[in-house]
């Protein structure tokens, strides 16, 4: 079934992708499979489907699986993440969608540094400001990157966000259209270390408006392991 579903949202972001009007339609799009709650078997099914980025939420989980798992994938840490934790996260993920302020940023660059290591991050911003969510307000998000991208052992890929849990899902889009606008404009800055090519937006129950919005970075779970087991 993890082999069915993988494939749908597959043919489901080309859809999406083909249905673009205001964005290049021929902009691929990269699936994230969010493992959280899900265990190692259900992962290698997905990953032997075709996956070959996985997502977690937390570091603790995603470290047991690392070590479990035999497949080679690159890991994304999808979830908040706190400053004490800054170590693990540089040790074991490829890129950091989470990035909500400058004194996080400071200390994964610091730990990167002790790592001898780029690590690659996005800013999240809080776009719809729902005071339950992480990331930065919009109207700090440049003053922040500015001050990230000085450093000399992080490289910000771009921009994360999360929309409202709406029950109409087409109300979304409106964020994701404004996000996409932003992600541009930081996009054509003259920027020191940052290679701006990230936009990650969308999840099971939104990734398609995402992707026609301009998303090239969908973070799906549920939609390709089912409910997830706790």
């Amino acid at each position: 079934m993890i082999r069915e579903n993988y494939q749908k949202v597959l043919d489901s972001i080309e859809a999406a992708r083909a249905r673009r009007t205001s964005v290049p339609q021929e902009e691929p799009v990269r699936l994230i499979a969010v493992t959280k709650n899900h265990d190692a078997a259900a992962m290698r099914e997905a990953i032997d489907a075709g996956a070959s980025e996985v997502g977690e939420n937390r570091i603790q989980e995603a470290r047991g699986k690392i070590e479990e798992l035999d497949r080679q994938v690159t890991w994304h840490l999808i979830g908040h993440l706190q400053t004490n934790k800054a170590r693990q996260a540089v040790r074991y993920f490829d890129l950091i969608h989470s990035v909500d302020s400058l004194h996080l940023a400071e200390a994964l660059e610091k730990e990167a540094e002790k790592q001898d290591k780029v690590q690659d991050v996005l800013l999240q911003v809080n776009l719809a400001r729902e005071e339950s969510k992480s990331g930065l307000e919009k109207e700090e998000l440049l003053e922040v990157f500015r001050q990230a991208d000085g450093f000399e052992h992080l490289r910000i890929r771009g921009l994360m966000c999360m929309a409202p849990n709406y029950e109409d899902v087409e109300m979304c889009r409106p964020l994701f259209r404004e996000m996409y606008g932003i992600y541009q404009k930081v996009k054509g800055m003259d920027w020191q270390r940052a290679k701006v090519d990230c936009l990650s937006m969308g999840m099971s129950h939104d990734y398609e408006i995402a992707v026609e919005e301009g998303a090239n970075i969908v973070r799906v779970g549920t939609a390709i392991f089912g409910p997830r087991q706790y």
